[in-house]
């Protein structure tokens, strides 16, 4: 089988790997995530994700798995906040609404690309400034899309429905990537 090198710092994705019974080895390298303004905003996770993928040297025997994910609310992108102020910004904006996750994940080989996105609605309840103060402080969520994690005390409390995948809001659409990886050889003998 081959080896599977995952390009992310995320502890989450790498959490969501180990669960899907899979040992890889981290590759770990700064990339730029900025993207094209003409991108519409469900395009922009996975042009993110090939982006991340095409920075790194594919060897023979691995693929490279990347992801990355955005939140959208009114067509706006919001992607991992700044500080504090941005946190609480982006957390007015998706209190008492629905928004979408998106995830775009690329899996390469020497040979081969494969990249797609998933989509997730996600419902909030309306959020009081207290609580938000709260989720901030406690969990600070500064490397999150959109300010929060679902796993997380946010998750449990405020998050009223999804519709899709909730490890594609974890960061990470495991179901999708599983399908993916049977077309570089893995799962051929099942699990």
């Amino acid at each position: 089988m081959p080896k599977i090198y995952l390009a992310s710092k995320s502890p989450r994705r790498q959490e969501l790997l180990k669960l899907m019974g899979l040992e890889y080895t981290l590759y770990i390298k700064d990339i730029d995530e900025s993207y094209p303004e003409s991108l519409r905003a469900n395009e922009v996770a996975e042009y993110i994700a090939k982006k991340k993928a095409n920075a790194f040297a594919v060897s023979e025997e691995g693929v490279i798995v990347t992801a990355d994910t955005v939140v959208v609310v009114d067509n706006e992108i919001l992607g991992k906040p700044l500080d504090a102020d941005d946190a609480s910004a982006m957390l007015r904006k998706l209190s008492g609404r629905k928004h979408e996750v998106i995830t775009g994940v690329c899996i390469v080989s020497k040979e081969h690309q494969v990249s797609f996105s998933e989509v997730t609605e996600v419902h909030f309840r309306t959020l009081q400034d207290t609580e938000i103060d709260y989720y901030i402080k406690n969990y600070k969520p500064f490397d999150k899309a959109g300010a929060y994690g679902i796993q997380e005390w946010i998750g449990v409390t405020a998050i009223t429905g999804i519709v899709g995948s909730y490890t594609n809001v974890v960061g990470l659409p495991t179901e999708k990537l599983y399908e993916g990886l049977k077309d570089f050889g893995f799962f051929k003998e099942g699990i």
